[in-house]
């Protein structure tokens, strides 16, 4: 069938307004959804809730777009809709002058999402947290919460995150991460997806008509931060966060520089680590936080010198001078020296 060549800018534009118009729009099979141009907020920070049962997947939280703005989607345990399907989360990617929220699916691999560090095994790279074994699903019992349940399937895998978490949910532009897709999993986005299930479509609708998953409403921290079953909202099965997500530097405005290409991070050995993001772009040679491979980091004041502690009496030798600290030192090292003039007492 011929369209006419007036009729196609017009089916083009209901195309741009229906990916405009949220999650109420049909899932895509992993391509672009929507297009935004403010960055999506920092993630929070949050334990797992334990799984409901033998047989459900772990699918971890983001945020979405909607009409009032970004809301927070709960974290949850899903059933797959078949046997040998993983789930790919989707992702937030910074592009062309706005960020693109390309769409999650199952399939029979993982695919790309950004290098984004979703924890409980979705280390920027694959899924750690567990594998079909025949026709069931095993379980790694480093990352996962079994609860009371009894899983007939488990093993004991260290995990490798491939990004560190610092609470950064988007690809590229500033501050974003820095990972670029291999070969594979460009292969694999091309391969047969399944859109996401019923219960997990409704899950989402019910977080976008929850005014307190709102981003205007929570400020970046939600209450309900993950929970057992999708869409169950209160209960025994509900975690908040651990702690208030730091707030993004570029919140509110829009990147101005791309993605640098063929950037990969070091791996970085770690459990689902929560660490906090590091203070500067250069860290010292003391500090322990991990740095995103290439992305720059948003400049912090350093801490403010120590005044050196004054002379005890003019006639005392005086105390050494402390070098100015660089991070935080334990206060055992900062103790006050013993006043030296005791010790040279002469009798009277």
């Amino acid at each position: 069938m011929r369209v006419s060549k007036y009729l196609l800018p017009a089916l083009l534009a209901c195309t741009a307004l229906s990916s405009l118009a949220g999650p109420s729009a049909a899932f895509a099979q992993g391509g672009i959804e929507m297009s935004i141009t403010l960055a999506p907020p920092a993630m929070p920070d949050y334990e797992q809730p334990p799984m409901p049962g033998d047989g459900y997947i772990w699918t971890p939280g983001y945020w979405q777009y909607a009409a009032h703005g970004y809301y927070w989607v709960p974290g949850t345990w899903v059933e797959p809709p078949m046997v040998g399907l993983l789930w790919t989360p989707g992702y937030w990617g910074w592009s062309g002058g706005v960020y693109l929220w390309n769409a999650p699916y199952w399939g029979t691999h993982v695919g790309y999402y950004g290098g984004i560090n979703y924890g409980y095994g979705y280390g920027g790279d694959g899924y750690a947290g567990g594998r079909w074994e025949g026709g069931h699903f095993a379980y790694n019992r480093s990352v996962n919460n079994f609860g009371g349940n009894h899983i007939s399937g488990f093993y004991s895998a260290p995990v490798v995150n491939h990004t560190p978490f610092n609470h950064v949910s988007f690809n590229g532009g500033n501050n974003g991460v820095r990972m670029q897709p291999t070969a594979a999993q460009v292969a694999i986005g091309h391969e047969p997806h399944t859109q996401p299930t019923p219960q997990q479509v409704q899950h989402t609708h019910a977080a976008e008509g929850n005014p307190a998953l709102q981003h205007s409403t929570n400020n970046g921290r939600p209450p309900i931060a993950a929970t057992s079953r999708p869409g169950e909202f209160n209960g025994q099965g509900v975690v908040a966060p651990r702690a208030a997500a730091p707030p993004a530097a570029h919140a509110g405005l829009p990147a101005l520089r791309p993605p640098a290409t063929g950037e990969r991070p070091a791996m970085v050995p770690n459990t689902p680590a929560r660490g906090e993001p590091a203070p500067a772009p250069a860290p010292h040679p003391n500090a322990a936080q991990p740095q995103p491979h290439g992305a720059p980091q948003p400049t912090r004041a350093e801490p403010a010198q120590a005044a050196p502690h004054p002379a005890a009496a003019p006639q005392a030798r005086p105390a050494p001078e402390h070098p100015a600290p660089q991070h935080a030192v334990p206060p055992a090292a900062h103790t006050a020296p013993q006043p030296v003039h005791e010790e040279k007492k002469t009798p009277g």
